[in-house]
């Protein structure tokens, strides 16, 4: 019989797996439950026509030797089996106006981000330098963002107590710049007035310092963590649909799945909503009031995506992502009036193996209101649900996508010839694989005005139930890893566990 002390997570997200992988590789004895086929959360990948693409993660920032998530993936001993490809050293993010013929680039380096913006700004030099040096303070005030050891989990007050609107608007009085500023904010589901320039800053300094596209899709990223996982005598566990987490005596005895069965261990940690996670616990110790405080928080909006495969060898390939905005505000987007949508959207290439010169498929991303599916809540992803769901849903899917294209054909007329065929996710197809309530892409909202309300603790009042995910502190694929750091550092020691990262080097 092991003589480890055993840790159950509830969830295979990012959250869920950097959580076991650590805690494996640190001697626990991990059992990771996972309510779907397929693990991995955000990171899941599919396959349609042959061809990979990623349902959530297009791509990431810090993985330059030395930066922080390349940090964490070499000590987990994942870096070096990464299949990446570097975006454009220039322009890895394309900024786009409707009605202005010019794109607005974001260039990797900070030297190389202020260069190519003031070519385009000459005026306003003095602006972006502001603005270049407030994300570098934000970051630098967050000590574990930088792997470094810091009491304090919660971000620095300073950045978190402006929303990102009102600050970039406060540098300069050039509204073309101020939107061009924000324009990559569908990353993190931004709202003017109301996102901490703490997220904004912690976002964009990841992909400013690198950023990173997958050759063969995000899913390696769950594969190679799983991996970890149980080559230290780990075990994953997939359609362990848990319903229950079981307090006695003040402490979590067991985790009780939907077909009965109940997972004892010495610790738990919950990967899923932190909202349905206390619907799980079973204790007098969690108070209504916690439960009722977490039920409230107000999520991140949903998205729909168009999935398109392309003709071989037809539509030439981007070493860039783009973002597009029918009007000339970054911010007005999530809260749409139906008749107006799509307000922007984030187009995302994949690189052909065979022939670089071309794209195999692209990426369609553009904000959708849980709200506009409703009609359609009770039913679910099964091998019935085409049926279940109808004719109409079927026609709301198809009114949307050609809605969607012609407002893509206004910047990228060549693509239409060029479409093999196209594959549709709604806020259902991510409430239904990714587990949150209303298909949030980005979880829990922060408020400038109430920060520390929005970014929640690892820690629970059962001693032995802690939380990670998106919604601890930070989103995103480096965000969640950070988080886990510190859900890990409550039985390994945030001073031990960091040492070990930075020995790894």
């Amino acid at each position: 019989m092991s003589t480890k002390q055993k840790v159950i997570i509830v969830g295979s997200g990012i959250g869920g797996l950097v959580c076991g992988a650590i805690l494996a590789k640190e001697g626990y004895d991990v059992l990771v439950l996972e309510r779907n086929k397929q693990i991995g959360g955000c990171l899941q990948i599919f396959v349609r026509d042959k061809l990979i693409f990623n349902s959530s993660v297009h791509y990431i920032g810090g993985l330059e030797k030395g930066q922080n998530l390349y940090k964490v993936f070499k000590y987990l001993d994942i870096i070096d089996q990464l299949e990446m490809h570097k975006l454009d050293d220039v322009a890895f993010d394309k900024i786009i106006f409707n009605n202005d013929e010019k794109e607005y680039h974001y260039a990797q380096g900070y030297d190389n981000f202020v260069s190519t913006l003031v070519q385009d700004f000459p005026e306003e030099e003095q602006a972006i330098l502001k603005y270049v040096e407030a994300i570098q303070l934000a970051c630098e005030s967050f000590p574990l963002y930088n792997l470094q050891e810091s009491d304090d989990y919660n971000l620095a007050s300073e950045f978190s107590e402006i929303d990102t609107q009102t600050f970039i608007a406060s540098l300069t009085n050039n509204i073309r710049l101020q939107n061009v500023l924000a324009g990559n904010n569908i990353l993190y589901a931004g709202i003017g007035n109301k996102t901490p320039f703490s997220v904004h800053a912690l976002v964009l300094n990841s992909y400013i310092e690198s950023a990173w596209t997958f050759k063969k899709g995000s899913g390696q990223i769950a594969k190679l963590l799983a991996k970890v996982i149980t080559n230290n005598g780990g075990e994953i566990k997939k359609r362990c649909d848990v319903l229950k987490l079981v307090d006695i005596d003040g402490k979590i005895q067991y985790a009780e799945t939907k077909d009965g069965k109940k997972y004892t261990a010495d610790f738990f940690i919950s990967n899923v909503h932190p909202s349905q996670t206390m619907q799980m616990v079973e204790s007098t110790t969690i108070r209504n009031v916690y439960k009722n405080r977490l039920k409230s928080l107000e999520n991140s909006v949903s998205v729909f995506v168009l999935y398109i495969s392309l003709k071989p060898n037809t539509y030439l390939h981007s070493n860039s992502n783009y973002y597009y905005f029918e009007e000339n505000d970054a911010w007005n987007s999530i809260d749409y009036e139906e008749s107006k949508w799509p307000l922007s959207y984030g187009l995302f290439y994949s690189i052909c193996n065979k022939n670089p010169k071309y794209a195999e498929s692209v990426t369609i991303m553009t904000y959708m209101k849980y709200s506009e599916v409703e009609e359609w809540q009770h039913t679910y992803n099964t091998v019935t649900t085409s049926q279940e769901r109808g004719d109409s849903y079927a026609q709301f899917k198809e009114n949307k996508k050609n809605k969607l294209l012609q407002t893509i054909y206004k910047k990228f007329p060549d693509i239409e010839d060029s479409i093999q065929s196209c594959y549709i996710s709604t806020p259902l197809s991510y409430r239904d694989y990714m587990g949150t309530d209303d298909g949030s892409i980005y979880g829990v909202v922060k408020d400038y005005k109430d920060p520390i309300r929005t970014y929640i603790s690892p820690l629970t009042k059962l001693p032995n139930l802690f939380l990670t995910g998106q919604n601890i502190k930070l989103h995103g694929i480096l965000g969640v890893t950070i988080s886990s750091i510190v859900c890990c550092s409550t039985l390994l020691g945030i001073k031990n566990l960091l040492q070990k990262i930075e020995d790894t080097q």
